[in-house]
């Protein structure tokens, strides 16, 4: 039996999202379980229906798309929220992406690139479109050279060398004698800080620091 992926959609547009409902109901391992028109009925309806995957908007009326996948992500850890936005500016990606959104998706983006994003970002991934991508990229070097990334505090230092050392979350959980839920949020607040969307940018930016010691 397929394990079915649910989806809750948030856009303030009706018919878009009609549209995206109609088109992830094509899908036999997709279904859509609920839908909110504000970051408010987004987080009341995550909230209530824990799905899997939120695709979001950005522009909201009240409370906007960032905050909403800032509490969502508090509030339900295991939640992955998919930013599906027509902005693309380095300010509102990196926002997102601080936030705690685990992809980000450009409107006009095509079904397979939809449906890619949402399995991707149920199995733990970062679906990021090309264009995004290198924003973050760009965003990333003027973090670099202005020294803005907040500093780590030690114990995310001590798990950002387990994930250097090629750790999974579940390994770096035993050595560390920790829940794999604490690891998974030591693991955010690290791509937050170093303003980086997945592991690899993470430990990238760490060696190039000199956070962390190369491999030996």
């Amino acid at each position: 039996m397929t394990e079915m992926i649910r989806v809750l959609i948030v856009d303030d547009h009706p018919a878009l999202r009609e549209g995206l409902r109609a088109i992830l109901a094509t899908q036999p391992d997709i279904a859509v379980v609920g839908e909110a028109a504000t970051g408010q009925e987004a987080l009341a309806q995550a909230t209530a229906l824990r799905p899997d995957v939120v695709l979001m908007d950005l522009e909201m009326p009240g409370l906007d798309g960032v905050e909403a996948t800032r509490r969502i992500r508090e509030r339900l850890p295991g939640t992955r929220v998919v930013v599906f936005t027509a902005f693309d500016g380095d300010e509102r990606v990196m926002s997102a992406v601080e936030a705690g959104a685990q992809g980000y998706l450009l409107k006009g983006a095509t079904r397979a690139e939809i449906f890619h994003a949402v399995r991707a970002a149920y199995q733990g991934g970062t679906p990021l479109q090309p264009a995004v991508a290198t924003t973050l990229l760009h965003r990333l070097v003027k973090q670099q050279r202005k020294g803005e990334a907040a500093a780590l505090s030690p114990r995310e230092r001590e798990v950002l060398h387990l994930l250097a050392d090629g750790l999974t979350n579940k390994e770096i959980a035993r050595r560390l004698a920790v829940s794999e839920r604490t690891v998974k949020f030591h693991v955010g607040s690290i791509f937050a800080k170093l303003g980086v969307p997945n592991r690899a940018a993470a430990v990238r930016v760490a060696l190039e620091r000199r956070l962390v010691d190369p491999p030996a």
